[in-house]
C-alpha cells in the first residue's frame, strides 16, 4: 500500500491500520491493495466486470466492512461495481468513500456504482466520504452511483460527506422500499473555486407504511455551482420528506429541483428548500467574541453541515 494511500484512508475512513477483525477490501488505483474477509462477511471479486460482492450472513451483528477507493496519481479512470447482499436480521456498518490525489496535468476520475440488497429486517449504516488532494492542475472528478433495494422492515442509513478538493462530481442515488422499509439520507457538501457539482436522488415508496427522510446541507463558494434534484414517488401507505438547505458565497449558483409524485391518497409527501447567505448578524456576534470575518464565517460554515 502506498504512504499516499495511507494518507488518503486516514481521511476517508479514519483509517488507523489494518483491523484485525473487520472485513475489508481497499482499492488502490484501480487495483486491490489488500483484502480479508470474516466468518459473517465475505468479500469475492467479480468475474464479469471490475468489482467485488460483499456478502453479510442473515443475523451478523455489529459488524464492519470497509471498501475505500484511492487514486494516487494523475491520469487514472477508474470504473467499480460493488454489489452488497445483506441477509435477513443483519446489522452492520459499511464504510466507503474515496480520495483523489493528482500532482500533474492529467484528470484522475472514480466512478463507482455500489448496489445494495437488504432482506427483510436488515439494517445498513453507510458512510461515504470524498476528498481531492494533491498540487496538480488536473482535474479531480468523483461520481458515485447508489442504487438500493430495501426489503420488508430494512432500514438503510446514508451519511455522505464531501467538504473540499473534488473539481467536479455527480453523485446519483436510486431506491426503491417495501412494506416498512424506512430510508434516510444525510449529504453534505461543500464546493469553492471552479468546482461542478450534481446530485441526484429518486426514491420510490413502493410499500405500506414505507418511508424516507432526506436531507441535502451544501455552501457554494467562489464561483462553484450546485444542483440538487430529488424526486420521491410514492405509490402507497408512505411518508416521504426531502430538505435542502444552502449556503451561498462570493459569485457560487445553487439549483434546487425538487418533484414529489403521489400515485395513493394516502402518500404524505414534502419537499422544503432554502437558499440563502451567511446572515449579518452572525458574523457580528461571533466577531465581538474575537473572531476575524473570515473565523466566523468558518465557525458558521461547520455548524452548518454538522
Amino acid at each position: 500500500m502506498k504512504s499516499i494511500t495511507e494518507q488518503l484512508l486516514s481521511i476517508i475512513s479514519d483509517w488507523k491500520g489494518i483491523p484485525d477483525k473487520s472485513a475489508y477490501n481497499i482499492r488502490e488505483d484501480s487495483g486491490c491493495a489488500g483484502r480479508q474477509s470474516t466468518a459473517n462477511i465475505e468479500i469475492i471479486s467479480k468475474t464479469d466486470r471490475p468489482g467485488i460482492d460483499i456478502r453479510v450472513k442473515a443475523g451478523t451483528k455489529g459488524e464492519t466492512v470497509y471498501i475505500p477507493a484511492c487514486i494516487t496519481h494523475s491520469n487514472v479512470d477508474d470504473l467499480v461495481y460493488n454489489d452488497f447482499y445483506i441477509g435477513e436480521d443483519a446489522d452492520v456498518t459499511v464504510v466507503a468513500g474515496c480520495g483523489v490525489h493528482v500532482e500533474g496535468e492529467e484528470e484522475s476520475k472514480h466512478n463507482g456504482v455500489h448496489r445494495f440488497y437488504l432482506e427483510k429486517n436488515s439494517r445498513v449504516v453507510y458512510l461515504e466520504k470524498h476528498v481531492g488532494t494533491g498540487e496538480g492542475n488536473g482535474n479531480r472528478a468523483i461520481n458515485p452511483v447508489t442504487w438500493a433495494t430495501l426489503g420488508e422492515g430494512s432500514y438503510m442509513e446514508m451519511d455522505t460527506s464531501q467538504l473540499g478538493g473534488v473539481d467536479t462530481t455527480v453523485r446519483d442515488t436510486k431506491a426503491t422500499l417495501l412494506k416498512d422499509a424506512k430510508l434516510v439520507v444525510k449529504e453534505k457538501l461543500m464546493t469553492d473555486g471552479s468546482d461542478t457539482a450534481e446530485s441526484k436522488f429518486e426514491v420510490t415508496l413502493a410499500g405500506d407504511g414505507s418511508g424516507v427522510q432526506l436531507t441535502s446541507r451544501s455552501v457554494a463558494k467562489g464561483k462553484s455551482e450546485q444542483t440538487f434534484r430529488s424526486r420521491i414517488i410514492g405509490n402507497a401507505v408512505c411518508t416521504g420528506h426531502s430538505e435542502c438547505d444552502a449556503i451561498i458565497m462570493d459569485e457560487g449558483v445553487v439549483h434546487a429541483i425538487p418533484e414529489l409524485t403521489a400515485r395513493s391518497v394516502d402518500a404524505a409527501l414534502i419537499h422544503e428548500a432554502a437558499i440563502g447567505k451567511i446572515a449579518g448578524e452572525q458574523l457580528t456576534k461571533l466577531m465581538t467574541l474575537g473572531l476575524s470575518e473570515k473565523e466566523a464565517e468558518q465557525k458558521i460554515i461547520e455548524g452548518f453541515l454538522k
